[in-house]
C-alpha cells in the first residue's frame, strides 16, 4: 500500500468540495429570490481548479481505491463546469462529482490518521 500524503490537501478538498455541493445546491434557490443574482460559471471552475489541484497531491500517494474516486468524481465534476461554460447546459453530473470528491478526501484523510 502506497503511503498517504499530509491531511492538508485533504482538508482543502474536503472544504473546497463541500462549499462547492452547498453553493451548487442552495444557489440555484437564491437566483428566485428578486435580489439580483444570476449564476455564473467561472465559480464553479474556481471550485474545480482548486479540488484538481488537492487531487493531483494526493493521487500519487494513496491507495488505488482512493485514487480511483477523486479521478472519476473530478472528471464528473470538469464535464459538468465545461459543459456549462460552453454549451451553457447545467449537468447534474457536479452533485454526484462533489460528493464523491468528499467520500475520497474522507476515505484518504481517515486512512492517513491510521498510518
Amino acid at each position: 500500500m502506497k503511503k498517504s500524503t499530509t491531511p492538508f490537501y485533504d482538508i482543502l478538498g474536503i472544504s473546497s468540495a463541500t462549499i462547492c455541493l452547498v453553493h451548487c445546491l442552495v444557489f440555484p434557490l437564491l437566483t428566485i429570490l428578486p435580489i439580483g443574482l444570476s449564476h455564473n460559471p467561472f465559480i464553479d471552475l474556481i471550485f474545480a481548479v482548486m479540488g484538481l489541484f488537492a487531487i493531483f497531491k494526493i493521487i500519487n500517494k494513496s491507495s488505488l481505491l482512493i485514487s480511483t474516486i477523486l479521478v472519476i468524481s473530478m472528471a464528473l465534476i470538469w464535464i459538468s463546469v465545461l459543459s456549462e461554460l460552453f454549451l451553457e447546459i447545467h449537468l447534474d453530473l457536479i452533485f454526484i462529482g462533489g460528493i464523491g470528491m468528499i467520500i475520497g478526501h474522507f476515505l484518504n484523510y481517515k486512512n492517513h490518521k491510521q498510518s
